[in-house]
């Protein structure tokens, strides 16, 4: 009675086998304790304390008759809907538990006739809706998408307000990214790669007025690619996330607000942010309570077009990106390997994507960040200078054009403007299928392989060094400003500093190891075995 101040007892929260194992592999994926506590509304200790248990959880699984009930066509359309649904986020599209539901009896039926022996009916009830949300960790079902149609009237007081405000203001936006399409005239489109050319990520791309710009989220389907063996995901020039539904709070959790306090620490500006976000799928409205400092705008309904800030960066972005690709794609095609251009795009792989996002994200100018915020923010109105953004992307595009008639595509402005602006077409079925079981072919080459872990040799890296000055030697030969080349030089040698002590430590173990040969002692037991001498004392 004394813990029961309200008059009524707290109720036990009983958790069934379904979402134990849920819980466990959701923290194999990379969920925190905390995300999944404030998530489920479960105790910290609780969630530890089904983690910790894990493998008896899992034996538990193979033994239960419910879970062995739910046959081979079930798993494979609820794998194959949540990419179905991923896509149409990405897009923007949005969901409806009836179009869920419509979407799950069509792939249901597909998977019947690519050969499943299975005679059972399904008919996407309410019952199995609200175990497929919990399975698959959907967090707001209802989704709704950006503004179809401008409502000025709505946009002005917002802006009046924001026009008031002196804390530091952050937006961030999603976009997505068909990261290995290419122009609809090439050769290589009608080929073997049309479905890749459908493959298609989620950058999240974020700043702030004073034009500091947030490190990439990216968002993929696959867990750990193939690409990325014996490499630290910590160490990519982007946030890397595997397809999760619910993954917007754990990045402003776990990304956003550890990046930004590291960014007001080193200006030593207060802690004060406001942070803008439109109406688009996958972002919850009680981010407010995740944080006691920081505030969480949403944008009106049909307001997005109008002041959406991030929409002209997102362009910019991905002209960049595609700048960037076709640049490595020339530089492949004029070694001396005499690699042709598919031979390029074959081997592209989401690595590479990654780097070229990053230097992407990099080339967008504060010019070009700047115009941006002058869209919502009366204040700055004659503070930016002028950045005129059709001539900068045709700039880009001109760029691209040039570098693509270097390996022989006829492609125009035109092309590119497609592919920038391209928000592709819905997956078919079919496609679905295909990708659902190219991402199981690729997960069991990784478990089969094995790959030595990257190491530094020491020769290898005084062959690099030596390769670097020999290239210095020539620039400094050829070129007649001395000032600029110590520049230069000076520059490279402080970018291989890191990669010059780990040269030197190494050479230090070398020489450690080999004193320590040369002076090993003879062990004492050795000793005692040795034949005895004759004496030279005299008797």
């Amino acid at each position: 009675k004394g813990g029961d101040k309200d008059g009524e007892k707290r109720k036990r929260k009983t958790i069934v086998l379904e979402q134990k194992i849920a819980i466990v592999r959701q923290y194999e994926g990379g969920q925190t304790v905390s995300f999944m506590s404030h998530k489920l509304g479960l105790s910290k200790s609780t969630i530890g304390i089904i983690i910790k248990d894990s493998n008896h959880i899992r034996e538990a699984v193979k033994g239960s008759a419910s879970m062995k009930q739910r046959a081979v066509p079930f798993l494979e359309m609820e794998k194959i809907l949540v990419l179905w649904m991923e896509d149409q986020i990405e897009k923007c599209t949005p969901l409806s538990p009836m179009t869920i539901q419509t979407k799950a009896c069509s792939l249901f039926e597909d998977l019947k006739k690519e050969g499943y022996d299975y005679d059972q009916t399904f008919t996407a009830s309410h019952g199995w809706f609200n175990h497929f949300k919990m399975h698959a960790n959907l967090h707001n079902v209802k989704l709704s998408g950006e503004a179809a149609s401008d409502d000025s009237k709505a946009a002005e007081p917002f802006l009046e307000e924001l026009d008031k405000l002196t804390k530091e203001i952050f937006n961030v936006d999603e976009t997505g990214l068909f990261w290995k399409k290419m122009p609809k005239c090439t050769y290589i489109r009608k080929q073997k790669l049309c479905l890749a050319c459908k493959d298609c990520l989620t950058v999240l791309l974020g700043d702030n007025v004073s034009g500091y710009k947030l490190k990439p989220l990216l968002i993929y389907r696959s867990e750990n690619p193939r690409a990325f063996k014996n490499i630290s995901k910590a160490t990519l020039p982007v946030h890397y996330s595997w397809m999760m539904l619910a993954l917007f709070e754990d990045w402003f959790i776990n990304c956003f607000i550890l990046e930004v306090k590291s960014y007001f620490l080193e200006k030593g500006i207060p802690f004060q942010i406001l942070l803008i976000l439109d109406n688009a799928p996958g972002h919850p409205q009680k981010l407010n309570d995740l944080h006691s400092i920081m505030k969480v705008v949403f944008l009106a309904p049909n307001t997005t077009s109008i002041l959406q800030t991030m929409d002209g960066a997102l362009v910019a972005f991905k002209a960049y990106y595609l700048c960037n690709t076709f640049a490595k794609a020339v530089a492949a095609t004029e070694c001396k390997n005499n690699k042709t251009l598919r031979d390029f795009w074959k081997y592209y792989n989401i690595l590479h994507c990654i780097r070229n996002i990053a230097a992407g994200w990099e080339e967008v100018t504060p010019q070009c960040m700047n115009v941006i915020w002058k869209k919502i923010l009366k204040r700055f109105v004659n503070c930016f200078k002028g950045f005129e953004k059709v001539k900068a992307l045709e700039d880009i595009s001109n760029n691209i054009v040039q570098l693509a008639k270097k390996v022989d595509l006829e492609i125009d402005n035109e092309d590119i403007h497609q592919l920038v602006e391209d928000v592709g077409e819905e997956l078919s079925n079919e496609d679905l299928m295909q990708l659902e079981a190219e991402r199981y072919q690729r997960k069991a080459q990784e478990e089969e392989e094995e790959e030595a872990p990257k190491n530094f040799v020491i020769k290898e890296m005084a062959a690099v060094f030596s390769k670097i000055n020999e290239g210095m030697l020539m620039f400094e030969k050829m070129g007649p400003n001395i000032a600029r080349f110590s520049k230069v030089d000076r520059l490279i040698q402080d970018a291989l500093a890191c990669y010059k002590e780990i040269y030197n430590e190494k050479k230090k173990q070398i020489v450690q190891s080999k004193m320590d040969i040369f002076l090993k002692k003879v062990p004492s037991s050795a000793a005692s075995h040795t034949e005895p001498m004759p004496s030279t004392s005299k008797r």
